[in-house]
């Protein structure tokens, strides 16, 4: 099967200019968990081998409650990824932070309450460590990348995941922003968690395609056209997106190192591993194999 070490995890823009760069290949990923939302293609772009893999599957057909997103980490993971660089758009709740910047997010807000967030939902308990849900050090060498990219790029921003796929009330816009969220979107979680828990190195770079619903909108504008310009925005930046990761991964073969986010396991499963079931050891190898070996 066919090797990565950096899972690039967006939309369909992101694909295109991945597979137009760097050309790569399709690999069917079988996972304990289903199908993944798309099959990962894997190409050699800036000298690493990276795995792409639309978040929302072909066409964005996907809803974000219904992504499949354990099977899109076990997919990554099984290909060998143990770094993850997300994209996503996003609604920001912030004057500052304008429609086509770039905010590498360190912080989460977890609304969301329909998915399954855990690898580990019977056969054995595990609590991983997430006080920082963003790895350090990719969102370190994201920012000095982000220093490469004639973009404006925030080093931080806190991430409300909601559930959707319906946007906030006005009511909830303000919440939000009273809670100190900067940012409000629909897939940052579980995958973060899932990511976590997988091992991997994982950061997101959120897309604002708009200023959300607190900010009224001038009401001179149609909302045709309204759509339109969120529409261009979103374009804007994912193309600012695909310049920030093209410098990132330039970076990468100097800023490789060990993490704690590939021990996040080593004191996180509670269970008595002498008694976890020979099935859900099988199942979980890929994750807890050196563990309870």
């Amino acid at each position: 099967m066919e090797k990565a070490t950096v899972g690039i995890i967006g939309g369909t823009g992101l694909s295109d200019v991945l597979i137009k760069e760097a050309g790569g290949k399709t690999v069917a990923v079988e996972t304990p968990f289903g199908p993944p939302s798309s099959n990962p293609i894997v190409a050699n772009w800036e000298g690493v081998d990276v795995a792409f893999l639309s978040r929302h599957g072909p066409e964005h057909m996907i809803n974000p409650s219904a992504v499949p997103y354990r099977a899109n980490i076990w997919a990554l993971k099984t290909l060998g990824v143990s770094a993850i660089i997300a994209s996503g758009a996003t609604g920001s709740l912030r004057e500052d932070i304008e429609p086509g910047h770039l905010v590498l997010c360190d912080q989460v807000i977890d609304k969301t309450c329909r998915r399954e967030s855990t690898f580990f939902n019977e056969g054995l308990v595990v609590h991983v460590e997430f006080g920082e849900p963003f790895c350090r050090h990719l969102r370190r060498l994201l920012a000095g990348a982000g220093e490469r990219v004639d973009v404006p790029v925030h080093h931080a921003g806190t991430y409300v995941c909601m559930e959707g796929p319906q946007f906030s009330t006005r009511a909830e816009s303000h919440m939000h922003r009273q809670w100190g969220g900067d940012l409000v979107g629909m897939t940052c979680m579980p995958e973060a968690k899932l990511a976590r828990e997988a091992e991997m190195c994982y950061a997101l770079v959120a897309l604002p395609t708009d200023y959300d619903c607190w900010r009224p909108a001038d009401p001179s504008r149609s909302e045709d056209v309204l759509l339109k310009e969120i529409l261009g925005n979103l374009r804007r930046a994912t193309d600012n997106a695909i310049s920030l990761i093209h410098e990132a991964l330039k970076l990468m073969d100097n800023q490789r190192r060990s993490c704690r986010c590939h021990e996040a396991l080593k004191l996180a499963i509670w269970s008595d591993k002498a008694q976890i079931d020979a099935e859900v050891r099988r199942r979980l190898d890929l994750l807890i194999g050196r563990y309870v070996d």
